[in-house]
């Protein structure tokens, strides 16, 4: 499981709309988008390296939340929170026991 958590310097209306709205997702995630933002909706990211992803939304709670399943197994979630100085973004993303293990090992590779 990958944890993450960062305050980013803007309101909850523009992380919100840079998570949820295709065309600011090709500004930074991936290079073609389409989401289906309610749950059960479908999303799909194509990479300009011809790489693929496909998912299912499983939750939408606007402003605050949004999360969904990808096809290739592992779920990624969302959460918004207001902080003083912005927008607290948290990201838990799981994915399937193999590719952890593949992780695990490409670290131990790494050091040697």
């Amino acid at each position: 499981m990958v944890h993450k958590e960062i305050v980013l310097p803007a309101t909850r209306e523009e992380v919100w709309d840079a998570l949820t709205d295709p065309e600011r997702l090709e500004d930074w995630f991936a290079n073609d988008v389409e989401l289906d933002l309610r749950e059960g909706g479908g999303a799909s990211f194509r990479w300009s390296n011809g790489e693929e992803r496909f998912a299912t939304v499983t939750e939408v709670e606007p402003m605050h939340r949004l999360a969904f399943e990808w096809e290739d197994e592992g779920d990624v979630e969302f959460t918004l929170e207001d902080e003083a100085d912005g927008t607290r973004l948290t990201v838990v993303e799981t994915a399937p026991a193999w590719s952890i293990a593949l992780d695990r090992q490409a670290m131990a590779l790494a050091r040697g």
